[in-house]
């Protein structure tokens, strides 16, 4: 490459990478994946080197993008650099040499400035380009473990990261009705909720604050002030949550990275990495910085490990929202210790994108070491048809444009995939609870005819010779599931609004709208929007979500009929609310219980609450292997909440 072509090449990567960089920090989306960032990054860093050519705003120079115009902006009294990073172990050995330090999960959220003055929150503004950030102070103050009063009475500035955990994240996802409007990671969703106008949206997140940095402590020990994990120890005792740490030395840092690899599948916040800080602070701030980054600490990048192979078929797979999603198929490779054979493609655009034909050799990986993906397209046919048929029902299809992706859809509001998914819901776990219906035998009871509605189950006895002549069925099965289904129709109202499939309703907003209206179906059917959206927990969208649904004549039918079957019975409420205002997380495995089901239907029973992740407004983790090394028991350790066996829980709650 000539001299020339470098240059024009660094003008193109700037394009590119500014480009992706507003995208992901002021519009919340995410162009490029981490992989395909870096490489660009990685490619200009070199080229730049190469040519000593750096152009006015080289991402290499800049930190960040511009904060969005609906905040108030204020400038970094001093600026927030980015970290210099590596994918190599032994680096991070050299680099650490004789000296002590502090290894910890590097975050993926949104950076927050946090300042207290004599004690209250005063300030809290985000990282935005590094230079100045957007004031989100209100919103700061409803974040789930941010305490609004600190012993500590100096002024104090502290860093870290405003995260929304993988539980919460699935939640929230799984109360948007359009699969194409779903969030696409817990990142963006955090970034979108930490800058609302409105706090109370903020408030519904669950966003928590997890301090990594300390910047400043008037007044405060230097002893404590003198070691990045001093530091971070001071502030647990102020009442924050700070990251997850261990000390290491150049010895002992390589074991200790593959301690934390061992620990991502399983940790509850999202993290691209892992940072490595000097445990001496004075140390670190005395070896000055670079033009972008400090030196006192370094970021740890996941090398993916990634594996080639041959893509054999796109398969696309019907949603009871229309959505179709291409996933691919290839031939099985191994992957951070598992075989992977598939990876969502995502959308229609990707498919593009990547210029994806059957028979291409593809490289593959784990995002995160978690989930598959593409990584590269090796022979780009681009080939590949785009279904102009549904593959469930053959009606047309449709490429539908949604916040800058093509996705495609399925135009027949009938289609079976529609109809089976929402069967699906319906006989679940946490809605009708009736065994023996796998998507598979729903698929084939109504292919038969025998299910159109939701009422039909109901009525599978007219059937009973043919659908116990079906394949892998027979009298045994079918008597099972006769008596499932009689089982199912004694029921409570949560599960029957969960069951229903009313769009943005989960099983927790089931069970919130029933405890405010008491049970009564009629009620909520003949609730108005401004009665619905006074509920705690039930907003704007989800309330309009459940007008639209019981003011349809189709659907009120449907309930009609269905209603007739069911006998609908308050959920049990024991006598002694003795769990009132306490809040419990329940993990592993139950002796007792039958599953976490029944011991979260208890503690409701009595008054609690059971939440999905640890907070500081645990009351107790309940889990019957409190020496295991699981995120959630880190957690509860690093805020001091009570970890108990669920005898303990029995015991002491339960008992009289």
């Amino acid at each position: 490459m000539s001299d020339e072509d470098k240059i024009n090449r660094i003008k193109e990567l700037n394009v590119i990478l500014k480009k992706a960089s507003e995208s992901y920090y002021a519009k919340d989306e995410s162009p490029l994946s981490d992989r395909e960032y870096d490489a660009l990054y990685d490619e200009l860093s070199r080229l730049e080197e190469e040519t000593g050519v750096i152009l006015a705003g080289s991402p290499t120079q800049s930190v960040g993008y511009k904060a969005v115009d609906f905040l108030p902006k204020e400038k970094h009294p001093s600026p927030m650099l980015s970290l210099g990073k590596t994918k190599s172990r032994e680096e991070l050995a050299s680099w650490l040499g004789d000296h002590e330090g502090m290894l910890s999960w590097k975050l993926d959220g949104l950076t927050v400035v946090l300042t207290y003055e004599n004690g209250e929150l005063f300030k809290a503004v985000t990282r935005g380009d590094g230079e100045t950030g957007e004031v989100i102070t209100p919103n700061a103050k409803v974040f789930d473990n941010v305490p609004l009063k600190i012993p500590f009475k100096g002024s104090l500035v502290i860093r870290g990261e405003a995260v929304i955990s993988y539980t919460d994240f699935e939640k929230i996802n799984a109360s948007i009705v359009n699969d194409a409007d779903k969030y696409k990671n817990p990142r963006n969703l955090c970034s979108g909720s930490v800058r609302q106008l409105d706090a109370q949206i903020t408030a519904r997140r669950h966003v928590r604050f997890v301090a990594f940095n300390l910047v400043s402590a008037d007044g405060a020990d230097e002893k404590v002030l003198g070691s990045a994990n001093g530091r971070l120890s001071f502030l647990e005792s102020l009442g924050f949550e700070a990251v997850q740490r261990m000390m290491v030395s150049s010895g002992t840092v390589v074991e200790a990275v593959a301690d934390y690899e061992k620990r991502i599948a399983s940790y509850e916040i999202p993290s691209d990495g892992l940072v490595l800080t000097y445990e001496d602070v004075n140390y670190g701030a005395s070896l000055g910085r670079t033009a972008k980054s400090p030196r006192h600490s370094i970021a740890f990048k996941w090398a993916d490990e990634t594996a080639e192979t041959t893509l054999r078929e796109i398969e696309w797979s019907a949603s009871r929202t229309g959505l179709i999603n291409p996933v691919a198929i290839f031939d099985p490779v191994e992957l951070e210790g598992t075989t992977v054979s598939r990876a969502s493609v995502h959308n229609v655009s990707i498919v593009r994108e990547l210029k994806l034909g059957i028979g291409d050799r593809i490289t593959v990986y784990k995002a995160n070491m978690i989930i598959p993906q593409i990584a590269e397209n090796l022979t780009k046919s681009g080939d590949l048809t785009i279904p102009c048929k549904c593959p469930v029902c053959g009606a047309d299809t449709e490429i539908r444009a949604l916040n800058e992706a093509e996705s495609l859809y399925c135009t027949n509001e009938e289609c079976p995939a529609k109809q089976i998914k929402s069967f699906s819901q319906f006989v679940s776990r946490e809605a009708l609870n009736i065994d023996g219906l796998s998507e598979m035998t729903l698929e084939k009871l109504v292919d038969m005819g025998f299910i159109r509605e939701f009422d039909d189950l109901y009525h599978l006895d007219r059937y009973k010779e043919k659908i116990t002549n079906m394949e892998g069925f027979g009298e045994k099965s079918y008597s099972n599931l006769i008596a499932s289904i009689q089982r199912s129709a004694v029921t409570t109202l949560p599960r029957l609004l969960f069951g229903l499939g009313i769009p943005g309703i989960g099983a927790q907003n089931a069970k919130v709208l029933s405890a405010a209206f008491d049970s009564d179906i009629s009620r909520i059917r003949s609730a108005a929007r401004e009665e619905l959206s006074g509920i705690d927990g039930i907003g704007d969208v989800m309330a309009d979500a459940v007008v639209k649904f019981f003011e349809d004549d189709e659907h009120s039918l449907i309930l009609d009929e269905l209603l007739k079957d069911l006998t609908i019975e308050k959920p049990a409420v024991s006598s002694e609310q003795n769990l009132s205002g306490l809040t419990f997380v329940v993990t592993g495995s139950l002796n007792s219980f039958e599953n976490r089901n029944a011991l979260k239907e208890e503690i409701e029973k009595r008054g609690g609450k059971v939440a999905g992740s640890v907070s500081a407004k645990t009351t107790a983790l309940i889990n019957n292997d409190a020496g295991s090394a699981s995120s959630k028991n880190k957690t509860a350790k690093s805020l001091g909440v009570r970890i108990m066996t669920e005898e303990e829980f029995i015991n002491t709650y339960l008992k009289e």
